[in-house]
């Protein structure tokens, strides 16, 4: 094929599908220089996450995320839910947990990484990278901790769902030192530089039921995160909120206040002006179907989500880049 500029003239909807009588559809011209490089191509495809962090190291979990692997050159980088969770690592539906943190008598704080190395084992032996959620809420640290877990049962409502887990911690200095150690065993298991690489964000679309906190909690929840991670890897990626669409009013809503506490509120846990962002993550889901036994996706509203949350970062003169 001739390295060069072409055409290609593409019917947005083919004759068939157009109703008798309507006007002709219009159509796009997409003009391509293949011959022009641009930039090198940085693949944001090789992401994967789901919520029962427990099935990570069962043999279909360590089998799958081998596949996932395999599918592409590109790092994989793999997110759960629930690595903070207290629990005896039993596994279940839209539920994790790793106990890694408690508290004794005099409540002076314990932590226990046995469930979570073998988490993380399985995706640095499998030679994919933690993508490290930092959440959720330890019972002994949650300001709402009864009930701490209510199964999810398919088809119900679930209402009552996000318990104990979702609330905020009953005291930041400890949860900051949660993370800190959490930051810091895992320099000393995998390596400082390897640890260093990873993406770590705090918590999970903080904008709906995953956060029982104010969208203020969230930001000192944050802050603490953040100053806990660095404090033990500061070269470390951290970011966040991994809110929910920003095409919706409540995602748009809570990413802006997130990203102006960022740039110019006042640090919680430094008492600074900002707080560390090195990445902004927001959930771009579109509206899937299962269409003669497949999945459709439903692009549009992914891509408006996308669109959404480009243009809210762009008002930002600190992160528009």
């Amino acid at each position: 094929m001739q390295m060069g500029v072409f055409a290609l003239a593409v019917s947005l909807v083919a004759g068939l599908a157009t109703p008798v009588g309507a006007a002709p559809q219009s159509r796009i011209e997409v003009r391509v220089d293949a011959a022009r490089t641009v930039r090198p191509f940085k693949p944001v495809y090789g992401y994967f996450g789901y919520d029962e962090a427990n099935y990570t190291y069962a043999p279909n979990g360590r089998k799958l995320i081998e596949e996932l692997v395999a599918l592409t050159d590109t790092r994989v980088q793999i997110r759960t839910h629930f690595l903070l969770a207290t629990g005896d690592g039993t596994a279940g539906l839209k539920w994790g947990s790793t106990n890694v943190y408690s508290e004794d008598a005099q409540g002076n704080s314990k932590y226990d990484w046995t469930l979570f190395d073998r988490i993380f084992d399985a995706y640095i032996q499998a030679h994919a990278k933690p993508f490290v959620e930092i959440g959720f809420m330890p019972e002994a640290l949650s300001r709402n901790a009864e009930p701490y877990h209510v199964a999810w049962i398919p088809g119900q409502p679930n209402q009552e769902y996000a318990a104990g887990w979702s609330y905020p911690p009953n005291d930041f200095s400890k949860w900051g030192e949660l993370v800190y150690q959490m930051a810091q065993h895992c320099a000393e298991r995998y390596g400082k530089d390897e640890a260093e690489s990873w993406f770590w964000e705090v918590w999970n679309e903080p904008d709906i039921f995953y956060w029982r906190g104010t969208q203020e909690e969230y930001n000192e929840l944050y802050d603490y995160a953040a100053a806990g991670v660095k404090r033990a890897l500061p070269k470390a990626h951290v970011g966040g909120p991994a809110t929910t669409g920003p095409a919706g009013e409540k995602g748009a809503q809570f990413l802006k206040a997130f990203l102006t506490h960022c740039a110019e509120g006042k640090n919680y846990a430094t008492g600074s002006i900002g707080a560390p962002l090195d990445f902004v993550s927001y959930h771009a889901k579109g509206t899937p179907q299962v269409v003669d036994g497949h999945v459709r996706m439903g692009m549009a509203r992914n891509l408006q989500d996308v669109d959404a949350g480009m243009k809210i970062l762009a008002g930002f003169a600190k992160f528009s880049d």
